[in-house]
């Protein structure tokens, strides 16, 4: 808990110093407000109403209005400025979370469900703010309170005082023992939580196909026993934290009652004042809550820091892939891509891609075919560097990508997914991420060559439409055609279209495939596609089967060996039969053109 602590207070301390310094006076003036309407209560009660002293009552009655008046302008002051900084570490924490998610690499989005990460974030983010806020109430408020009234009475009576006291050692062995209960359930309970949350969010986002597989009552049940072991953790969270409130009650009870019947006995035995009595018996009350506070200090702190920890864990992720230290930006010239024998696995044992080599060359088109799983989007993968190959040479106009910062190398890149994604914002908005730069007539230019200018027009506010969740107001060809205006507009030397038409029906796929074909004009463009239609008149196919390449040439070659893979593909899409290759020309007979 001390090392957390030091580093929250490291990493926010000087920025809010005066802050914290500001609302320590506050917390101070509160404290030190209330120890003085206990300890003027000896005045109260033997000056004005046991010596009758009238001409003390104004001076009295000012002093505790004065004080009272302290207090609440402490109180509020306090208040406004702990929330102001209390907000300003959940966002600051917010955008640091944000910013270090960016960083890293697309391996630990694949190992972690999204919905569950948002949910841990969310459930996690304020632990930050309590730890800080609970740290220093408790110092600046409760713990000088305490002082202070405990000073006010042993000045009035030191053996009652001791008597007092005699609660702390129990209370204390009690809350260590609350506080390791806690720390062991606490952390299970925000982990269910943020399972609850996650389930549900995964649940919206997919309704279409819930409803459509009617899984309402499976998911019902499913969640329904998430949320019921989360309820018995939170349930028993309550039930062990709050068990410092009876324990205390207990004991201050009996405090009190003994420091009531012996003061009373004393005062009736010896005839003294009765104002010493009420003042100590005023601090004792007055000092039962920040004590109470005090006690469920630890408590409190070790619900807070199991929040704050796990938000540290996920700061403290570092990228499995990084940019090398003598890594430079990436310049293209001609823009040719080389594999050179490149080997990669996603799991040990299991390669995806085995001796895999192969040019694109520059400012041609180069397609890649295969059958699921062959490779081919693992091929675009390792080009934009979402994963580095485990042997083996990617280069760009020879420089092996390896030694460039990703940022430049995807800066000399448009990419068009398989699953187009469209983000919170505008249709604009969304086209305008390609180049934030982009004038409002590129954007749009670059939507007509989508041929998406029509039925964004179409739209009820135009290029200012906003698109919903994942652009779930439009159709699956309008969200591809929106994906291809946005890698039109980047206007990259290297397009990488990934079943860029996979979407779209086969009026739109053509008019857009002749959109693209305009775009890979002079660009050196890498093309995956299922639809060999698409890929015909590609200036070289690579074919990919079970992750290494077993065929390359063009659709004419390719199309015409005999048990070919490429050929067999072709006849299942309805191309003609593939010939015997005739031995006097080299050529193969038949082939489609």
């Amino acid at each position: 808990m001390v090392r957390l602590m030091r580093r929250i207070i490291a990493e926010n301390g000087r920025d809010y110093a005066r802050s914290w310094a500001l609302a320590g006076v506050c917390l101070v003036l509160v404290a030190l407000s209330t120890a003085f309407s206990a300890w003027i209560m000896k005045d109260v009660i033997d000056e004005i109403f046991y010596k009758g002293r009238g001409d003390l009552i104004l001076l009295i009655a000012g002093a505790i209005a004065a004080a009272f008046f302290i207090r609440g302008l402490a109180s509020y002051g306090q208040a406004v400025v702990l929330a102001r900084v209390g907000n300003d570490l959940v966002a600051r924490y917010q955008r640091r979370l944000f910013d270090h998610l960016l960083r890293l690499d697309i391996g630990f989005f694949t190992d972690t469900r999204s919905g569950q990460l948002a949910a841990r974030i969310s459930e996690n983010v304020n632990g930050i703010r309590d730890v800080l806020s609970i740290t220093i109430t408790s110092i600046a408020r409760d713990l000088v309170s305490l002082v202070a009234l405990l000073a006010v009475m042993i000045s009035q009576d030191p053996l009652l005082s001791l008597i007092a006291l005699l609660i702390a050692p129990p209370l204390l062995l009690t809350v260590s023992y609350i506080s390791r209960r806690v720390r062991r359930v606490a952390r299970e309970a925000v982990t269910l939580n943020s399972h609850v949350t996650g389930t549900m969010q995964e649940a919206v986002q997919g309704i279409a196909v819930v409803k459509a597989f009617t899984m309402e009552e499976q998911l019902k049940a499913k969640i329904g026993a998430l949320i019921e072991r989360a309820q018995n953790r939170a349930d028993k969270i309550a039930s062990v934290s709050e068990r410092t409130t009876p324990i205390s009650d207990m004991l201050a009870g009996l405090a009190i009652a003994g420091v009531i019947a012996w003061g009373g006995w004393r005062t009736i035995a010896y005839q003294q004042p009765p104002g010493s009595m009420f003042a100590f018996i005023s601090a004792l009350l007055f000092a039962y809550d920040p004590a109470r506070r005090l006690a469920r200090l630890q408590v409190n702190l070790e619900r807070a820091m199991v929040n704050a920890r796990m938000i540290y864990e996920v700061l403290d992720i570092r990228p499995r892939q990084r940019d090398r230290a003598d890594a430079t930006d990436l310049a293209v010239d001609a823009g040719e891509i080389r594999f050179e024998h490149v080997d990669f696995s996603y799991q040990p044992g299991f390669p995806v891609l085995e001796d895999v080599s192969f040019t694109a060359g520059a400012g041609k088109v180069t397609a890649i075919v295969g059958a699921s799983g062959a490779g081919k989007s693992t091929v675009i993968a390792l080009l934009l560097r979402f994963h580095d190959v485990a042997s083996g040479r990617i280069s760009i106009d020879g420089r092996d990508i390896a030694g460039v910062t990703k940022a430049s190398l995807r800066a000399n890149i448009a990419y068009v997914s398989q699953q187009p994604w469209l983000f919170e914002g505008t249709i604009a908005d969304n086209i305008r991420y390609g180049r934030p730069d982009a004038s409002d007539e590129e954007v749009r230019a670059a939507a007509a060559l989508a041929h998406a200018d029509t039925f964004i027009r179409e739209q009820a506010q135009g290029y200012d439409t906003p698109v919903g969740e994942t652009g779930a107001t439009l159709s699956g060809g309008q969200r591809q055609r929106l994906s291809i205006a946005r890698a039109i507009l980047r206007d990259a030397p290297i397009l990488l279209l990934d079943e860029a038409t996979s979407a779209l029906d086969n009026e739109s796929e053509k008019l857009v495939q002749n959109a693209l074909e305009t775009v890979m004009r002079g660009r050196t463009t890498i093309v995956i596609a299922h639809r060999l239609s698409t890929i015909r008149n590609a200036d070289r196919i690579v074919v990919l089967d079970h992750g290494r390449v077993v065929e390359e040439g063009d659709h004419a070659s390719l199309a015409g060996r005999r048990n070919g893979v490429y050929a067999r593909f072709n006849m299942l899409q309805g191309g003609a039969e593939p010939h015997e290759d005739n031995p006097a020309t080299g050529r193969t007979e038949g082939a489609l053109p």
